[in-house]
C-alpha cells in the first residue's frame, strides 16, 4: 500500500475493498475444496479414542437424537424435561462434545464469552474459570451436562446414520446405521452440526507430499509433542507449513512457532485479529448474578451483535465493541430518536471503516517487519470474515524461525514431495498441517452423512431442490416427526450455542403437544411452510446484499451468486434475537395451528 493512500477515505477504501475480493473470486466457488478420499479417507477417523467393537442393537425407542454435541445434549436434556425418557443418542466421534470433542489443537478456546456461549451454567451452577475458556473446560462441561441428565448410558459413539425411512403405518422412522444397527423412533432429531468433518484445499499435487500430514480437528500428539496448551517439543527439529489463517489458525500459529525449528504460514486471506484481553473469573461478581441471568446476557449480546444499540452491554468485548460505539454516536448527537435510515447507514459505514483501520493499526504496531505487516492487513468490511482475537498470534512473525507468506489472495499453486510452492518458489517442509476448517453444511440432510426419506418414500435432498423448505428451519412438510437443529432459515448467532438450546426447547415443546394431545405424529402445513420460505426470501436482499460485497469465504459462499433457490437457504435475516423473539411468540399465540397433527 502506497504511503499516500488515505484510509479514511471510504471511498477509496471501498475500491481497494473490491480489488482484494477480486483476487479471490474464481468460478468453482466452494467446489474448490475436496473431500477426504484416497490417502486423505483417514482424516476423518477418530485419533482420540479407539473404536471398539460391538454387536448391532435393533430396539424401538421414542426419540433418536442425531448428534453428541452442544445440538444433541441439549435436545435430549429438554426431551427428558419434556417427559421422554426412552432416548437414544447417536454420534459419529468417540464421545460427548461434537465440534469441541474433535478440536484439541494447542490453543483451542471459545472466542465468544463463556457465561455466555457454556449452556446450562445456571441450571447446573457452575463458574467457568476464565472469560474465555480453553477446549478441555468446555468438553469437562459437555461431561457436566451430560451425567446431569444421565445421558451417556444411551449413546452410541462412533456410530454415524446412513438411512432413515418413515413408515406410515405405524408412525415410526426406521433408522439404520453403518455399525447394523436398527432403530424404530417415534421421533428424530437431527442435531449432527456443520462442524465435524474437516476440508481441504483442492490444491494440485496436495496428494504427493512425502511428509507429515494432518488436520488441525485431528492433532497428532503422536508426532508433535505436548499438548493442548503447548509444548509440542516433537516439532523442535522440524519445518512446518500451516494452511490457512482463520480463527483456527490465529490460536494454533503461537504454539506451533514456539517450538519449530521453522514455521511457514500460507495465507490467502488476512483475519483482522483483535485483542482478546482474557481474565479470571471473580467468584464475587459470580456469585452475585440473578436468576435469569445467563438467558439475559445471552438475549443482551444477541441484541447488540446484531446491530441493535442496548443502553447497557452486559458482556462488552470485542463483538460487541461496533454496536457500542453506534449507541454511543448516536446519544451524543442527539439523534437517537428520529436517525434517518440513510443516517443510520452513514453511521455504520463510518464507525466499520474506524474499526477496520484500528485492526489495520494494530497489525503494523505489533509486526516488525513492514512486509509482513502490510500482507497481514485485512481489506474487506467487518464481520465479512469472522472476526478474530488473540494476543500472540501478531507477535508470532517477529520471530526468526517464522515467515508469512502471502498467495496474494491466490493461494498454494502446487504442493510438491518436498513441500509447496508459491509465485513459482518451493517451501520444503517436513510437516503440513490443514488449518482450513470443516464442510459446513447447512442443508438438513448431508450428503456425507444420513439420507432421509419422508411420507411416499420422498427424498429430503429432493423435498430442497427448487429451495430450502422448513417452517422455522425446524420441520419441513412431508416428513413427519423429523426434527433439524440448524441455522438454516432461522437464527444464526454469534453465540451458536445459544442457537442450539433454543432451538432444543422449540423442538421440545412441539414433542410435548404431541403427547399431551394423544397424538403420534406432527409436520408442518405445506401453507405454513410456503410463508416461511417467503418470509426468508423477503428479508434475503438484505443479507445478499452484504454477502455479495464480502471477501469469499463461508458467510457467503465462497464468493458464489446468490439464486432464488440458494436464497431461501439463508438465515432469517431480521437477526437471531428477532427470530428467537418470533418463534417464542408464535408458541404463545397458538402456533399449533401451523402444525398437522395425527393420530395411529
Amino acid at each position: 500500500m502506497s504511503t499516500d493512500f488515505d484510509t479514511n477515505n471510504l471511498d477509496a477504501v471501498k475500491q481497494k475493498y473490491q480489488q482484494e475480493r477480486s483476487k479471490r473470486l474464481r468460478a468453482d466457488g466452494a467446489r474448490q475444496y475436496r473431500g477426504l478420499s484416497g490417502q486423505f479417507a483417514t482424516l476423518i477417523d477418530d485419533p482420540y479414542v479407539q473404536k471398539a467393537d460391538r454387536q448391532p442393537i435393533t430396539e424401538t425407542v421414542e426419540a433418536l437424537v442425531v448428534g453428541g454435541g452442544f445440538g444433541g445434549i441439549l435436545a435430549a436434556a429438554r426431551l427428558r424435561e419434556a417427559g421422554v425418557e426412552d432416548l437414544r443418542i447417536v454420534e459419529r466421534a468417540g464421545g460427548f462434545g461434537g465440534t469441541w470433542y474433535w478440536n484439541r489443537y494447542p490453543g483451542a478456546q471459545c472466542d465468544v464469552e463463556s457465561y455466555i456461549y457454556l449452556p446450562l451454567l445456571e441450571e447446573l451452577g457452575y463458574m467457568p474459570t476464565q472469560k474465555y475458556v480453553y477446549a478441555d473446560e468446555i468438553r469437562e462441561h459437555v461431561d457436566r451436562i451430560v451425567d446431569h441428565y444421565e445421558l451417556r448410558p444411551v449413546a452410541v459413539f462412533h456410530t454415524q446414520v446412513k438411512e432413515m425411512h418413515w413408515q406410515e403405518e405405524d408412525k415410526r422412522w426406521r433408522v439404520s446405521t453403518d455399525r447394523g444397527d436398527v432403530f424404530l423412533a417415534r421421533f428424530v432429531v437431527t442435531a449432527s452440526g456443520p462442524l465435524n468433518v474437516p476440508k481441504l484445499p483442492g490444491i494440485p499435487g496436495i496428494e504427493s507430499f512425502k511428509g507429515k500430514t494432518f488436520h488441525t480437528s485431528r492433532w497428532d500428539y503422536d508426532y508433535t509433542g505436548g499438548d493442548e496448551h503447548g509444548g509440542l517439543t516433537g516439532l523442535a527439529d522440524k519445518r512446518v507449513a500451516i494452511i490457512g489463517t482463520g480463527a483456527t489458525a490465529v490460536q494454533v500459529v503461537p504454539h506451533v512457532a514456539n517450538s519449530a525449528k521453522q514455521l511457514y504460514v500460507f495465507q490467502r486471506t488476512a483475519s483482522g485479529v483483535d485483542e482478546r484481553n482474557n481474565s479470571a473469573t471473580d467468584p464475587e461478581w459470580f456469585s452475585s448474578l440473578q436468576p435469569g441471568w445467563q438467558r439475559e446476557r445471552q438475549t443482551n449480546f444477541d441484541r447488540i451483535t446484531g446491530g441493535h444499540p442496548l443502553p447497557e452491554d452486559h458482556v462488552s468485548d470485542g463483538w460487541t465493541e461496533k454496536t457500542r460505539r453506534v449507541a454511543e454516536r448516536m446519544a451524543a448527537s442527539g439523534a437517537a430518536e428520529n436517525m434517518s435510515p440513510e443516517a443510520f447507514e452513514a453511521l455504520e459505514e463510518e464507525l466499520n471503516l474506524e474499526k477496520m483501520n484500528e485492526l489495520r493499526a494494530r497489525i503494523l504496531a505489533n509486526v516488525k517487519d513492514p512486509a509482513a505487516a502490510e500482507a497481514l492487513q485485512p481489506w474487506y468490511r467487518y464481520f465479512c470474515k469472522r472476526p478474530c482475537f488473540h494476543d500472540e498470534y501478531l507477535a508470532a512473525f517477529n520471530r526468526p524461525n517464522t515467515q508469512l507468506v502471502d498467495t496474494d489472495g491466490k493461494g498454494v499453486e502446487q504442493i510438491t514431495e518436498r513441500g509447496l510452492v508459491v509465485d513459482g518458489v518451493e517451501y520444503e517442509v517436513d510437516c503440513v498441517i490443514y488449518a482450513t476448517g470443516f464442510m459446513v453444511v447447512l442443508s438438513s440432510s448431508r450428503k456425507d452423512g444420513y439420507k432421509a426419506y419422508g411420507r411416499d418414500g420422498k427424498y429430503l435432498e429432493d423435498q430442497h431442490a427448487k429451495g430450502y423448505r422448513t417452517l422455522h428451519s425446524y420441520m419441513t412438510d412431508g416428513f413427519p416427526n423429523l426434527f433439524f437443529i440448524s441455522p438454516a432459515q432461522g437464527g444464526q448467532p454469534y453465540n451458536f450455542s445459544q442457537m442450539l438450546e433454543v432451538m432444543s426447547r422449540h423442538v421440545a415443546w412441539t414433542i410435548a403437544k404431541v403427547l399431551s394431545g394423544g397424538h403420534e405424529s406432527v409436520e408442518p402445513s405445506i401453507e405454513a411452510v410456503d410463508r416461511w420460505v417467503a418470509t426468508i426470501k423477503s428479508l434475503a436482499h438484505d443479507w445478499q446484499k452484504f454477502a455479495d460485497g464480502c471477501t469469499p469465504g463461508i458467510y457467503n459462499g465462497e464468493g458464489g451468486t446468490f439464486t432464488p433457490e440458494s436464497l431461501a437457504g439463508l438465515p432469517y435475516a431480521g437477526g437471531a434475537s428477532a427470530f428467537f423473539e418470533l418463534i417464542e411468540e408464535w408458541r404463545e399465540t397458538g402456533g399449533e395451528r401451523d402444525l398437522v397433527m395425527a393420530r395411529s
